[in-house]
């Protein structure tokens, strides 16, 4: 550490070690959000593929909503190890460069999914975990690194500065958002994790160049914690732990462009400029708007906002609670309309975007910002680090509700079927029974398992039996509950049918007027069935089951899916080229898989309804319900936030060679 610069250069003019800074933030974000942009879509629909030996089932939404918000948290709690790791032991540089090493191991671990010695799901988590590791230890030393580049002379350099480095981390996600998506697609996960990882390696040897011209702040050992303890170290961290906490709901809502919105975008019309998106690919427009919106706000906004009442830091994040509470609210509108059946146009979306950009800039480089100039000379990167727990909080907020609004359902059941035999028992965390028959051998397995139903009593007439193929992917349900749900969804498709002479153009009955058609069938414990429609072409009965409790574990459920004959043009060519998935679906399952694609593609002679029956497996929040609590969360929070925008005073401190005294002070 001797032979590099400790201290600032006495100059007006830029720091030198700025471009490679800038440049690693650029090619490490593309590696981070190309990954993060497929992950939600590889979790739901390429998952349980990956290997050759073991489908199982996919994840549902709520569980990859989950999953993806843990990641998340994982990665926003990492800054806190990060920070302490560079500030008392080894300084911002290496903590940067090793951890950058760890980073590449993490997506090269996802780059191999599927592959020998792990299973699928193992090698994401791995991935995942390593790259959490990397990613959240590197974040509040990069932050800070670019601060600690500055001396006095050219610290009115550094606004900009932050603003040019947050330019590059939404070029970075721009490049990646729109490209790894199209690579899921057509070449695969392997392909798709494998780029961002080769990127991750590129950006490494970008830091690393720049060395010999960084100023490499010594780390404060000991003195750290005198600082960090001191009256004006506790100060700092408690006035700004105010402020995080009402930030971190806004993380719990802008992280789900990656989750929800994604999810949302399936059964929207993504028909946009003439292009139709993908439904991850989508999140492109935030970073566009992040790179548009930067000198819009610097130059226009800000100045003349100024000219009716103080802008401070603190009054920009108040002012963007309310903004990202709107573009949730656009949000359930949207929602409100698939459940009603209609496909709302993407730009439902875009609007929203707008609305959250716009929070997102006033909240996130605000903050950005504002933590490095409040916090004291030696806790630069704790700070950093405490701001970036933020995230993590928002996110856990997010994992943990969206782990709440889950029941659990038999299709738990495909991670307990690895290595059973007949007669023995199968126990999962909600299910108890046994496997009464396995016939065949290999992928040709049958397997049938009796579960004890609500009163948890072998061989009763609430019990479940559960038919799962040699890939123990549950392939029939059987309860006591199925003759009247099939009787009830005759009627539903019987209406959809007579509802035009092409069926392919048919309407679904919507909520009321489907419940209205079987409101006279009742389910063996006397309960009526609820009826709910989805989407434009997919419903839901449900029977309460032997509880007689709805959305519990023990629901019998029909899910109803519509795969609408699309008509073409005898002339066009019907070896349209097959997506990776497609390929994947039909090599595992032949013809059946072959059957299934058709289906999803439209490429059938006429319209078909499909009915699968499970046991439990509902969300308790879902459709246009889960987009209004979120709005509800927000606005309360921006409307708990004025009085902390009105009372909270700001205290800077700006890096100088010895002393940790205020620079300055910016009053309210």
């Amino acid at each position: 550490m001797s032979n590099y610069k400790t201290t600032p250069e006495e100059t007006s003019r830029l720091p030198r070690g700025i471009k490679y800074i800038i440049g690693n933030e650029a090619a490490e974000r593309f590696s981070y959000y190309g990954m993060r942009t497929i992950l939600v879509v590889f979790m739901t629909r390429y998952l349980h593929l990956m290997s050759d030996d073991s489908a199982g089932g996919a994840m549902t939404g709520a569980e990859a909503n989950e999953a993806f918000h843990n990641f998340v948290t994982w990665v926003y709690f990492f800054p806190v190890i990060g920070s302490l790791l560079s500030d008392i032991l080894i300084g911002k540089y290496r903590t940067i460069l090793w951890l950058s090493i760890v980073y590449c191991f993490g997506h090269l671990a996802l780059a191999f999914i599927g592959e020998g010695g792990l299973s699928a799901t193992q090698w994401m988590w791995v991935g995942l975990l390593l790259i959490s590791i990397g990613a959240g230890g590197i974040k509040p030393c990069v932050s800070a690194h670019v601060g600690d580049q500055f001396g006095k002379k050219n610290s009115h350099l550094m606004t900009m500065v932050y603003q040019w480095f947050y330019f590059s981390i939404n070029l970075g996600s721009t490049l990646s958002t729109a490209l790894t998506p199209i690579l899921l697609e057509w070449y695969g996960p392997h392909v798709a994790f494998g780029v961002p990882g080769v990127l991750m390696a590129l950006a490494t040897l970008m830091f690393w160049m720049g060395r010999h011209v960084f100023i490499h702040v010594p780390p404060s050992g000991m003195k750290f914690f005198s600082e960090t303890f001191s009256k004006d170290g506790l100060l700092a961290l408690a006035k700004l732990s105010i402020v995080y906490a009402f930030v971190a709901v806004f993380w719990a809502v802008f992280d789900q462009t990656g989750s929800s919105w994604v999810l949302q975008a399936e059964n929207m019309d993504r028909r946009f400029l003439w292009v139709e998106w993908l439904e991850s690919q989508i999140q492109v427009v935030n970073p566009i708007l992040v790179m548009a919106f930067i000198p819009v706000f610097q130059f226009v906004i800000y100045p003349n906002v100024e000219k009716v009442f103080r802008l401070t830091a603190i009054r920009k994040i108040g002012i963007g609670l309310f903004l990202t509470a709107g573009s949730f609210a656009l949000l359930t509108v949207a929602q409100g309309l698939i459940d009603r059946g209609q496909t709302p146009s993407i730009a439902w979306q875009l609007w929203a975007y707008v609305l959250l950009t716009a929070g997102e800039i006033m909240i996130s480089i605000t903050g950005l910002e504002f933590s490095y100039t409040q916090a004291p000379k030696a806790m630069k990167s704790v700070i950093m680090a405490v701001w970036l727990f933020s995230v993590s909080l928002g996110n856990f907020f997010t994992s943990t509700v969206n782990h709440q609004i889950q029941t659990p359902g038999v299709s738990e059941l495909s991670h307990a079927l690895e290595e059973v035999a007949q007669g023995e028992p199968v126990a999962t965390a909600h299910w108890t029974g046994k496997v009464v028959t396995i016939m065949g051998d290999g992928g040709d397995t049958t397997k049938v398992i009796r579960l004890n139903g609500f009163d948890d009593a072998e061989n009763t007439a609430d019990d479940v039996l559960v038919t799962a193929d040699g890939y123990n992917t549950i392939r029939a349900v059987q309860t006591a509950e199925n003759a009247v749900l099939l009787q009830a969804a005759e009627r539903i498709d019987r209406a959809f049918l007579d509802s035009n002479s092409d069926a392919s153009k048919g309407t679904l009955l919507n909520t009321d007027e489907g419940q209205q058609r079987i409101d006279d069938l009742v389910d063996s414990q006397g309960q009526k069935l609820r009826y709910k429609q989805l989407t434009r072409n997919v419903y839901r009965i449900t029977s309460a089951g032997s509880d007689k409790v709805h959305q519990t574990q023990w629901d019998v459920v029909l899910m109803g899916r519509i795969s609408r004959a699309e008509k073409t043009d005898d002339s066009q060519q019907k070896e349209d080229r097959l997506t990776w998935l497609e390929k994947r679906i039909i090599e595992l399952k032949g013809e059946e898989g072959k059957q299934e694609v058709e289906r999803a593609r439209g490429d059938i002679p006429e319209t078909e309804i499909t009915h699968n029956i499970t046991v439990g497996g509902q969300d308790t929040l879902e459709g246009a319900d889960y987009f209004a609590f979120w709005t509800k969360v927000v606005l309360i929070t921006a409307v708990l936030f004025i009085p902390v925008g009105y009372f909270y005073k700001e205290k800077s401190y700006i890096q100088e060679s010895d002393t940790t005294e205020p620079a300055g002070k910016d009053p309210q």
